[in-house]
């Protein structure tokens, strides 16, 4: 069959992308891989009327009441591959080389992280070792704070930091703040350090300082780091979409409606976006299936 529309990507985004559309009594397919870029975090934070939730919980419940929806039919499986056809509908094909055709397409998969090589920051990724202040900050108010740095978004978060506790600014003698940079750090009281980070030390999942290059130790019970983000497909690639650079990695171009540079191709939640958090993508997969419902009306 041709289904009026495909969602790949099951959690935020797409979720709420494939409920726009099965109100709209379209008929959706939606598959995912099962490996949410969110799964490394016990809690979600700043999310209206759920905050503390866990991600799993949230996505278990919204799954739940898509699949209430007649219209609506689910696959776990990877997808390999996706290409737009002459007559205008998309054919993907999964792990599996099993093909589905649609007349639109969606593409909210998230991203994949790639950490800094420091011993003991990915075994701590999404607990204490974190990236988003207003996601995860409150719980680690007033502690010392470490800011390892990866580039241009490091000094940012450097500067927006103080609101949440003394910080510390490892540089790694690489990524050293401008003129102007320094001058903000400076009046936001964050401590700079240019030795390098050799290793994040702690038991269990808590932190207790970081241990330095000349063998100093830094005490620090939250670390933040901005990671380097890629999609962890090529399937934007494949599609011809057009790509933006942010702070972090390349993100695929849309409208205010989330459509991409191909027409009835649409892309939601944080592989669409600089800005990278669960309400917003939650919000851009609503945007993404409304207006993906607005394409098949006139298509």
């Amino acid at each position: 069959m041709i289904w009026d529309a495909i969602v790949i990507g099951g959690s935020f985004a797409g979720l709420s992308a494939a409920m726009q559309l099965a109100r709209g009594q379209r008929q959706v397919l939606l598959i995912d891989a099962g490996e949410p870029r969110n799964r490394f975090a016990a809690q979600a934070h700043g999310f209206f009327a759920a905050d503390g939730a866990e991600p799993g919980e949230l996505r278990c419940r919204a799954w739940q009441q898509l699949m209430a929806y007649p219209t609506v039919q689910f696959r776990q499986s990877r997808v390999s591959s996706a290409q737009k056809l002459a007559d205008g509908t998309f054919c993907i094909s999964d792990e599996t080389e099993q093909l589905y055709h649609s007349k639109a397409l969606i593409l909210a998969t998230g991203l994949t992280d790639t950490l800094p090589d420091i011993p003991g920051l990915a075994p701590r990724w999404g607990k204490s070792v974190i990236h988003c202040p207003y996601c995860h900050g409150y719980e680690f108010r007033q502690q010392p704070i470490a800011v390892i740095a990866t580039g241009e978004a490091s000094v940012h978060q450097a500067a927006i930091l103080p609101d949440w506790g003394p910080v510390t600014y490892f540089s790694q003698g690489k990524f050293m703040p401008d003129a102007e940079q320094l001058t903000v750090l400076q009046r936001r009281g964050v401590t700079l350090e240019h030795t390098a980070v050799t290793a994040v030390e702690g038991e269990g999942f808590d932190i207790s300082y970081m241990l330095l290059a000349d063998g100093r130790h830094v005490p620090a019970k939250v670390v933040y780091v901005a990671p380097k983000t890629a999609f962890g497909h090529t399937l934007a690639q494949q599609l011809g979409c057009e790509l933006e650079q942010g702070p972090v990695g390349a993100y695929i171009k849309t409208d205010a409606m989330q459509l991409s540079s191909v027409s009835g191709l649409f892309a939601a939640g944080d592989m669409a976006s600089p800005m990278h958090n669960g309400m917003l993508a939650a919000a851009a997969g609503v945007k993404a299936g409304a207006a993906a419902h607005r394409y098949l009306m006139l298509g």
